[in-house]
Order: structure tokens, then sequence, then C-alpha cells
């Protein structure tokens, strides 16, 4: 990888001159000094400083360090105050998701896929059967109301995850105050999920071809209620940050990379919002009619970490709307496909203990008919198969591009299913945005890359 003009970390108005090392070298062009980063592991990093004649101090953050979103490590090499090398160590998670998929069915793999980035569960959930939809030829036929209420949930769930990005990101400067404001929001998101799919994470509520179930009795005034409130409570985050200039001092320069940085490492969401590109699946790609709905892409051009802090708050003003005209166009009508190959039974009632299914349902599914007993049964227990080939689906998550590349040999199980999560791909830039900065910078670069460890170690 290279890069060119400012030294990684800072504004090319503060570049400092090109210094080499055992793990990068700088080199004059005509368009200024460009830098090779090579790879290597702790063992090569603790060789080279030891032959270093310099004061150079190699020191592990993490993966305990609260600061690091999750079980992150970073490897940094300092010098005084300054960083001068900065590599991830990644893989402690090890959920190993992506290979429990090969061994369960295609409906099955909604509850591994939803585990991955636990705080965006609802984009997990539809890249994954969108690719499925795909392969099994069905896009069209999902009905409408399943669609409308996809996008729903994926922006009440853009929501709380900027929440807590902008609330762990503010309790790691110390903002403390943002961080009860953050938390004390997403808990009516968390209460809406809790309403819907009867959980507050690990949904597995978005199956392939619809919906587990439809929206119960009340939660579309819930949601309106909550709406309501959000849209009172967000002047709050700017009345506490946007303008603080001990917020804006801590935040702003920090964690740069601009626009040829961030096309030369894949990075995507706010991150490359940030540089003044507009580039958002939800308008370049659609998918689940975001084409039909109206809400602007927000962008920055300080490509920096507040411009992201600010991308994200603008960003759940436009969820809101959007969300405010998924209530408008909800109209009754089934959630599921028709095809009873496909469709998983989504029109489920709950018993009393609101655990397992009422006594009317179970006997409505037995007493239809034998056939349709075995079928019901032949569907949970084995799957439905899906025609062989591959394909690729892709959804914008709150991180970035969130796709699926799925692959089937025609069995009931998936031949194979590739994430390509956002933390992962973004978490690369981490080095450019800190050699060269201050120790105290790393933490808010990594705050403003927003990964969480469940997608990149899947």
């Amino acid at each position: 990888m290279s890069t060119t003009n400012p030294s990684p970390g800072q504004r090319p108005s503060s570049s400092p001159s090109g210094t080499t090392s055992s793990m990068a070298s700088a080199r004059e062009t005509t368009e200024g000094a460009v830098y090779t980063v090579t790879g290597g592991d702790w063992d090569e990093i603790v060789q080279s400083a030891a032959r270093a004649d310099d004061e150079r101090i190699v020191v592990n953050m993490g993966p305990q360090h609260p600061s690091t979103h999750g079980v992150l490590r970073l490897i940094l090499e300092i010098e005084g105050e300054t960083v001068t090398e900065a590599r991830c160590g990644i893989g402690y998670l090890h959920t190993g998701i992506e290979k429990n998929l090969e061994y369960r069915t295609w409906t099955q793999g909604t509850t591994f896929v939803t585990r991955m980035d636990y705080l965006t569960s609802f984009f997990n959930e539809t890249a994954y059967c969108l690719a499925v939809e795909k392969l099994l030829g069905i896009e069209d036929q999902v009905p409408e109301r399943a669609e409308i209420i996809r996008v729903l949930l994926m922006e009440l769930n853009r929501l709380s995850s900027h929440l807590v990005c902008i609330a762990t990101g503010g309790m790691e400067l110390g903002a403390t105050t943002i961080m009860i404001y953050g938390f004390r929001d997403r808990e009516m998101i968390l209460d809406i999920y809790e309403l819907i799919t009867g959980l507050r994470m690990n949904h597995a509520y978005i199956r392939p071809g619809g919906l587990a179930q439809d929206l119960p009795p009340g939660a579309v005034d819930q949601i309106r209620e909550f709406v309501k409130k959000m849209k009172k409570n967000l002047p709050e985050y700017d009345a506490l940050a946007t303008g603080n200039p001990i917020f804006k001092a801590r935040m702003q320069d920090v964690g740069y990379l601009d626009l040829a940085g961030c096309m030369a490492l894949g990075a995507t969401g706010p991150i490359l919002r940030s540089t003044g590109l507009p580039h958002d699946l939800r308008k370049t790609q659609p998918y689940c009619g975001y084409e039909t709905y109206d809400f602007e892409v927000p962008t920055a051009d300080s490509c920096d970490a507040y411009g992201r802090f600010l991308i994200r708050l603008e960003e759940m003003r436009q969820s809101l709307g959007i969300v405010e005209q998924c209530l408008d166009r909800l109209q009754p009508g089934p959630v599921m496909v028709a095809d009873k190959k496909i469709a998983w039974p989504a029109q489920l009632a709950l018993g009393p203990d609101g655990l397992g299914n009422s006594l009317d349902h179970i006997k409505k599914i037995m007493g239809t008919s034998m056939e349709a007993l075995i079928h019901h049964f032949k569907l949970v227990t084995e799957g439905f198969r899906v025609p062989p080939g591959q394909t690729y689906a892709a959804v914008e998550s709150p991180k970035g591009e969130l796709g699926v590349h799925a692959v089937s040999d025609g069995g009931t199980r998936p031949y194979r299913v590739h994430f390509r999560d956002p933390s992962f791909t973004n978490l690369q830039a981490m080095a450019a945005m800190c050699e060269g900065g201050q120790v105290a910078d790393v933490i808010v670069a990594v705050a403003s890359i927003d990964p969480v460890m469940g997608g990149v170690d899947r």
C-alpha cells in the first residue's frame, strides 16, 4: 500500500518530514513523500525496536483495554508521545460464524449472522437474506409489507448503532454526559426491538422470503412515540458536543484520512463520507425499495474524527425521517412469500407464557391435513433447497458497506457464505490515521472508526 502527501495521522499542513524505520520507508517523488508500509508480526517489531538506536518503546493497548472497543489489540511503537508504528491484532473473539453456517440450513443461518456485528443485527440479517433470495430468484416475490418493516428496523438499528458510537466515543474522551444520553436513548430502541422480536439483541427476525412474524399490536404507536421523543432529544447532542470547544479540540484534525487513503484502503461509511464523497448504497445501489424514500446523504470535508461525528449525528436525523415514512406506508398484508416450499411459518400465535406457540395455533397446523403437517415438519427440520450458484448482496450498514458472498451447491445448506464486514475493512485505516500522531489521539481515531469485533472476528 502506498499513500502520498500527508504523513499518516496528520493534516498536510502539519506533515512532518519523512522518517524511515525497519517497517516503513519513504522516498521523494514529484508528488511529494511516498511511504511504503510493509507487514510484520510481533517478533519482528520487538527485534526492530531492540536494534534501534533511539528511545522507542513497543506498547500493547488491549485486548482488554476499555477504549479498544472489545477484544481489539493495538500494537504501538512510540517515541516519546508520538506513535511511529501502529498495527492491529485481531482474532481474539474467534467465533467461527462463517464456518458454522455451512452446517445449518439456509434459514437457520439468520440465527448465526445476527450475532456477528451484534450492534447492527438487522443489517446482517437483511444482507444475508437478500443474498439467499437472489439465489432463489424470489426478490420480486417478497411482500411489500415485509420490505417496509425491514427498512423500518434497519433505520432504527442505524440509530441505535450510532448512539453507541457517540456514547462510547464521548465516554473515552471524558464526556460522560454524552455517554449517559446515548445509552438512555438507545434503551428506547431496544424496548421496541423487544416488543417486535422478543429480544433486545440477536434477533433472527428477518428470514429468507420475509420475516419471522408480523408486527405485534401496539408496535406502530410505540415507534411513533419514540420518534417524537428522539426528535426532542437529538438537539441535546449538538448542545453538549457539536459546538463545545473542548470536544472540538480533541476531535478536529485527529484521525485524518483523505479520499485517496479511503480508496486505497477500501474504507466506506462515515469514514468515506467525511472526505466529501456522498457514497451510500441506499442511493447508488438501492435495495428494499430505498429508491422510493426521501432522505439525504450527509457528508463533511474535514476528513477527521469530528467530521465523522457530525455525519453520524445527521444520519440519525435522516433515519428518523425514513422511519416516519415507513410507518405511513404500512398496509395490512402478508410478511412472507407465498411459495409454501420456501415460506417459513410466519403467522405464529404465542401461548399465554409468551414463549411457545398457542394451543389454537398448534391445532390449526395439525388439523389442516397430514400432508401439510409433514411438509411443515420437513421445512423446519431439513430446510429448502437453493439452486446452485453464487451471488453478492450488499447493504449500507451504519459502519459502511456490508456485503455477503453466498455460494450454493444445490443443497439445503450453504456451501460457503463470506461477509465483507465494514469493521474489518475500515480497521485497516487505523495505522494510516494514527502513525505520526499522539498516543492519546489513537483512542479518538479508533472511536471514529467505530469497529465491532463481532464483525471483525466472524
